[in-house]
């Protein structure tokens, strides 16, 4: 059973408060360095190109991305606990769902205005799709678990409505994971860093459902 949205947010909030400083390196022997600093949604490094796009779109762009990735994250980075993958991916979503939703009206309104009414939505999809295949780090895996785990903490302490600000300050360095390092404090101690663990539970974006009937049955189930 998972706890209310509201309580998860503010345990995850106090359990980064209370992570110890030398945490973040337990992956690594040498902690990786990958290029940061803000980025604009019309950039090509963000994801799928979305030509014609107005500025809100791009940031609903940038914002979609980040999403995605801290997505992936949570299906692909649960080999260790102490990256939280999942329970701070679903307190980001409960955390920040009103700019999320908004994301998502100006992303879905995108595609209809410019690939027409019909084919609008299945465009959407395949934006969808190919954004969370772009975020699969195979050889990188470590590196991009560990960027996208201190991403997703860093959004549950910044405050509502700066998810945008988060998305351009943070996804170079999020694309930039996606490149192989060396260093891994797993390959030394493999049994410690890489113990099997029951797979958790990702709470459903039930905004992706276009049928209706689903879309509100998956909505009751997640405020259950």
């Amino acid at each position: 059973m998972i706890k209310p949205m509201k309580t998860a947010v503010v345990a995850m909030a106090l359990g980064v408060l209370a992570l110890p400083a030398t945490a973040q390196a337990q992956l690594f022997l040498n902690q990786p360095v990958f290029p940061n600093g803000p980025i604009e949604g019309n950039e090509p490094l963000v994801g799928v190109p979305i030509p014609g796009a107005t500025p809100a779109e791009y940031r609903a762009h940038l914002i979609w991305n980040l999403r995605s990735g801290l997505n992936v994250a949570a299906l692909q980075c649960q080999f260790s606990p102490f990256l939280r993958s999942v329970s701070n991916y679903n307190s980001f979503l409960a955390h920040h769902d009103t700019e999320l939703a908004a994301a998502y009206t100006a992303l879905t309104g995108y595609f209809r205005r410019v690939h027409g009414a019909q084919l609008g939505p299945r465009q959407f999809d395949d934006y969808s799709t190919v954004t969370y295949n772009n975020f699969s780090a195979g050889y990188a895996q470590m590196g991009f678990c560990q960027t996208a785990a201190m991403i997703a903490k860093e959004a549950l302490r910044r405050p509502k409505g700066s998810l945008y600000e988060l998305a351009r300050d943070r996804m170079r360095m999020l694309r930039g994971s996606l490149t192989p390092v060396h260093n891994i404090y797993a390959e030394f101690r493999p049994h410690a860093a890489l113990r099997p663990t029951a797979q958790a539970f990702v709470v459903p974006d039930c905004r992706l459902i276009r049928n209706r009937r689903q879309r509100r049955d998956c909505e009751r189930a997640n405020a259950s």
